[in-house]
C-alpha cells in the first residue's frame, strides 16, 4: 500500500541528487494513470515566506553543508547574507559547519572564510547548547540542517540543546524545515529514558518518522525541553511534500553517509556500531559493507577499513581485512514495502560470530536505547518474537506523533 501512494517528485531533481550523492537510486517511482509529478521545495528556499520576517534582525544560524538552496546548491547563508539578512553568528554543529570532520571528532570554534561571520561550535568540548554569551546580541535563531530520519542521528540532539538555550534567553527559533528521506515509517524499540544520551535524549523510536519541524513541535509539546521551557518556534514548512513522498538528499548528510542507499540502511546498519564489527567507515562506502576478521570462512565477501582523512581516522578493525555481507546492490524499494528495521543481519551475524561475548559493546545500549534487544538476540529470539515486544510502545507513541505532524 506504501509504495502505491508515494507521489513522484520531480525527475530532473531525482537525476540531479542521485548524482550529487554518486549512486543510482533503487526507488522506481509511481508512473501510469494518477501519478502526480511535483517539485518539493524544502522551507529554506521559499524565501519570500519569511525574507521579510529577518529584516531589521540579528540572526544567528545552526546550519552545515546541507543547508543549500536550489540547484546551483546555494548555502542559504550566502544568499541571505546576498539578500541583506545580518547573519551574525554561526553555530557549528558535528562534523563542522562545513561537515568534513570525522563523527565525534571535536570541532572548534573559528571565522568563516567566506563570509567572516563568526563560527560558534556547539560539538566539541562539551559545548553541545549555545550559551548565553553565544547567543548575546541576537533576535533570532535560524535551524537549517538536513535529517535522516534516526533517533541516533545527532542533529536531533542538537536542536534540542539549541531550543532549550534559545527558550532560555528568550529568543526565537524558525525552523526551515526539509523532508525526511525515512520518514515513510516508523519502527524499532522505544528510548528507555535510563539510557538518555547525545545519541537518544527522549522516548521515541530508532525510526521516529518526523520531519525536524515536527519532532520541534513535540518537543514543545511534551515538556521534554529542560525545565519543561516552551521554544518561541516559527516553521517554515516544505511545499509539496508528504510522509510517503521519497526523497533523494542533494548533498551528503555526513561525510559516511555518502550514497541514496546508506541513507535509507543507515537506521538499520548503525545499530552495529554497537559491535565489534567493522560497518565499513574506512572505506568509500560506510554503511554499504558489514564484517569482521573473525568472520573469514564463513563469508566470501571482503573489505579492509584505512584511515581516511575527514570521514574516518581511526575506523574500527582498521587495516585488517574484514569478511561479511555487500549491501552495495540492495534493493531499498524493501524498505518502502515492509515499513521495517532490518534485523536480519544482526541477528545473522551475531549468530555467526565465534566470540558471541564479546560481540556487542556497551555503546549498542545507548544506540538501542534499551538492554532489551541485546539480551533478545543473545537469547535467540526470532525477529517476529523481537517486533511484537515493540508493538505496545510503537502503538502509544504513533498516537502521540500523530499531534505533531504537520504532512500527511
Amino acid at each position: 500500500m506504501r509504495i502505491k501512494l508515494f507521489v513522484q517528485f520531480s525527475i530532473i531533481a531525482c537525476a540531479l541528487s542521485c548524482a550529487v550523492l554518486g549512486q543510482k537510486s533503487n526507488y522506481k517511482p509511481v508512473t501510469g494513470i494518477g501519478a502526480k509529478i511535483v517539485t518539493m521545495i524544502p522551507g529554506a528556499a521559499q524565501t519570500d515566506q519569511y525574507i521579510d520576517y529577518l529584516k531589521g534582525k540579528n540572526i544567528g544560524m545552526v546550519i552545515n553543508q546541507t543547508s543549500v538552496i536550489g540547484g546551483n546548491q546555494t548555502l542559504s547563508l550566502d544568499s541571505l547574507i546576498e539578500l541583506g539578512i545580518a547573519i551574525k553568528k554561526i553555530y557549528g554543529p558535528e562534523h563542522g559547519f562545513r561537515g568534513d570532520a570525522s563523527n565525534g571528532a571535536d570541532v572548534n570554534n573559528s571565522i568563516d572564510v567566506k563570509t567572516g561571520v563568526p563560527v560558534i561550535s556547539i560539538y566539541g568540548n562539551k559545548h553541545y547548547k549555545p550559551t548565553p554569551y553565544d547567543l548575546k546580541g541576537i533576535d533570532l535563531v535560524i535551524y537549517d540542517i538536513q535529517d535522516v530520519g534516526a533517533r541516533f542521528y545527532t542533529y536531533l540532539s542538537t536542536l534540542q540543546y539549541v531550543m532549550e538555550a534559545c527558550a532560555e534567553n528568550n529568543v526565537e527559533l524558525m525552523i526551515l524545515d526539509r523532508p525526511n528521506p525515512n520518514g515513510f515509517y516508523v519502527d524499532g524499540p522505544i528510548l528507555d529514558t535510563a539510557y538518555h544520551s547525545f545519541v537518544g535524549m527522549n522516548p521515541i523510536p530508532v525510526v521516529h518518522g518526523l520531519t525536524t519541524a515536527e519532532y520541534a513541535k513535540m518537543l514543545n509539546g511534551e515538556g521534554w525541553l529542560k525545565n519543561h521551557e516552551k521554544c518561541k518556534l516559527k516553521i517554515i514548512k516544505v511545499a509539496n511534500y508528504t510522509h510517503s513522498t521519497p526523497y533523494i538528499l542533494p548533498v551528503n548528510p555526513s561525510p559516511n553517509l555518502n550514497t541514496s542507499t546508506s541513507v535509507l540502511l543507515y537506521p538499520s546498519v548503525c545499530l552495529f556500531e554497537g559491535t565489534t564489527l567493522s560497518l565499513g567507515r574506512g572505506t568509500m562506502l560506510p554503511f554499504l559493507q558489514i564484517g569482521h576478521p573473525a568472520l573469514q570462512g564463513k563469508y566470501t565477501y571482503s573489505f579492509t577499513p584505512v584511515s581516511i582523512k575527514g570521514m574516518s581516522e581511526d575506523p574500527p578493525q582498521k587495516n585488517k581485512t574484514c569478511y561479511g555481507i555487500d549491501l552495495k546492490n540492495y534493493d531499498t524499494n524493501t524498505e518502502y514495502n515492509s515499513g521495517q528495521l532490518n534485523l536480519a543481519w544482526l541477528i545473522e551475524l551475531y549468530k555467526a560470530f565465534p566470540d558471541k561475548e564479546h560481540f556487542f559493546n556497551a555503546y549498542f545500549t545507548k544506540l538501542a536505547g534499551t538492554t532489551d534487544l541485546r539480551k533478545q538476540i543473545e537469547a535467540g529470539k526470532s525477529e517476529s518474537q523481537i517486533r511484537a515486544s515493540w508493538e505496545p510502545g510503537l502503538n502509544k507513541y504513533k498516537r502521540m506523533r500523530a499531534k505533531y505532524l504537520l504532512y500527511p
